[in-house]
């Protein structure tokens, strides 16, 4: 069967209008640049080793198994402050960038996949190193009235 002209016309024209966000592959919608905009929030406060400002993007349902069966390694919204302290303590100089992958929305809920690159100094028994980590990461969000907020995934 043969589409009409116009109905093909009109399909290209609606996929033509869809857009991404510069230098992505990411579709430019309200949720995905607000859910960027909280990733560069966390980033901007992880590289200050500000833990109020990480703790301002964080939901208090934050509960994150760190991806394993132990629960001795868990970490909830009432631990991570005394987390993050620890680790800012021990962090002479810090530099975190993402290249965020992918962004699903699925109403109340998403998750941005990740790239990161962390360039940081931290200090260990014997003495101060430099290291490098890169790896992937899947961050996951909720929508907190008019906000998202990192649920998981730090």
């Amino acid at each position: 069967m043969r589409l009409p002209k116009f109905a093909v016309i009109a399909a290209l024209s609606l996929a033509a209008c869809a857009r991404n966000i510069p230098n992505t592959d990411i579709r430019d919608t309200p949720d995905n640049r607000s859910i960027i905009a909280v990733i560069d929030a966390y980033r901007k406060a992880f590289d200050s080793r500000n833990t109020d400002a990480v703790m301002a993007v964080v939901s208090p349902n934050y509960y994150d198994d760190a991806g394993t069966v132990d629960a001795s390694d868990d970490v909830d919204y009432k631990a991570l402050p005394g987390v993050l302290r620890d680790t800012f303590s021990r962090l002479s100089q810090v530099r975190i960038e993402f290249g965020i992958t992918d962004i699903l929305v699925n109403g109340d809920k998403a998750q941005a996949d990740c790239f990161y690159d962390a360039k940081y100094r931290i200090t260990t028994p014997r003495n101060e190193i430099t290291k490098r980590d890169t790896d992937m990461q899947r961050i996951l969000l909720q929508r907190d009235g008019q906000t998202w907020k990192i649920v998981s995934g730090l």
